[in-house]
């Protein structure tokens, strides 16, 4: 581990006189969980446990500080607090999938693995098409749609990128609360730690939810990509190794539509899963080269 990540996590665990981080301490604990969170989707087993191992002790960390803080200034969190605690719960959970494992589970997992990675490839197969990697750093999503607006000539390859891509969902889902709101569920809801309502985002936590999915690496799923779908007037049909294998997300009214963005997504191929991946159309040569390999196999 780089001296630079061990002196961030240092101060992320390191008791301080002042119970609020400064902007600074902030963005470097923003910084060290993306990086982890990366890291966890690496294939080497070593690395996703060590960063696995600190983000628990960070959440650990991170629990006690918040319960310290209630007890002794009885005060609410503002919105970024409880967002920011809300994606500590997320990581902390996925990273417990990375704790040491019986060898029954492990050969569990691999098979699981095994038959995603099968399963998405029949219907890349069907579709003609194949995957292309998107880096693990929890842009993935919008990287991947980002790479199909260039294919599909939406937008000019300067502009197709997470920024960009990012930016979009986020003006339209904050200009369309009505439509999101329902499945943006407030962090002191049912996913709150110890709630008894299942309360929706207020509208400055609907906000701030708007301003950290354009901002940050925050990960991105089905209200994105319901937005993006919308935003730029294609359909997205995301190929998964579940049932059903394609699911779709498309404008409204629903319409024939001559382009179509493809992405995978997966949930075991990945180290921790939930990555999306760009398929693009297969070459005439991979195209060749697996009708050979499908006659001598």
């Amino acid at each position: 581990m780089a001296g630079s990540r061990k002196n961030k996590i240092k101060k992320f665990v390191t008791p301080s006189h002042n119970n609020t981080p400064d902007q600074a301490q902030t963005e470097d604990n923003n910084a060290l969980v993306d990086d982890l969170l990366a890291e966890l989707d690496s294939r080497d087993k070593v690395v996703q446990q060590e960063s696995a191992t600190v983000l628990v002790e960070m959440q650990e960390h991170q629990e006690n500080t918040l319960r310290d803080n209630t007890q002794s200034a009885k005060k609410k969190h503002d919105s970024k607090s409880r967002h920011e605690a809300r994606q500590a719960r997320k990581a902390a959970a996925l990273a417990q999938n990375h704790a040491p494992i019986d060898p029954e589970a492990d050969a569990r997992l691999e098979r699981e693995a095994k038959e995603e990675e099968v399963s998405i490839k029949e219907t890349c197969d069907k579709l003609g098409v194949q995957i292309y990697e998107i880096a693990p750093d929890g842009h993935c999503l919008f990287s991947a749609v980002a790479d199909q607006l260039a294919l599909l000539h939406v937008l000019p390859p300067n502009q197709a990128n997470y920024v960009t891509v990012r930016a979009a969902a986020s003006n339209f889902i904050y200009t369309h609360p009505d439509d999101f709101l329902p499945f943006l569920p407030s962090a002191f809801g049912e996913d709150g730690v110890g709630a008894t309502s299942t309360g929706l985002m207020t509208p400055q936590q609907f906000g701030q939810y708007c301003m950290t999915i354009k901002d940050t690496g925050a990960w991105g799923g089905e209200p994105e990509i319901l937005a993006l779908s919308r935003v730029y007037n294609v359909p997205i049909h995301v190929v998964q190794g579940g049932v059903p294998r394609i699911v779709e997300h498309n404008p409204d009214p629903p319409r024939p539509f001559s382009k179509v963005i493809r992405i995978s997504f997966h949930r075991r191929m990945y180290g921790l899963g939930e990555h999306y991946n760009s398929l693009r159309p297969k070459t005439t040569i991979s195209q060749m080269a697996g009708k050979i390999h499908s006659a001598f196999s």
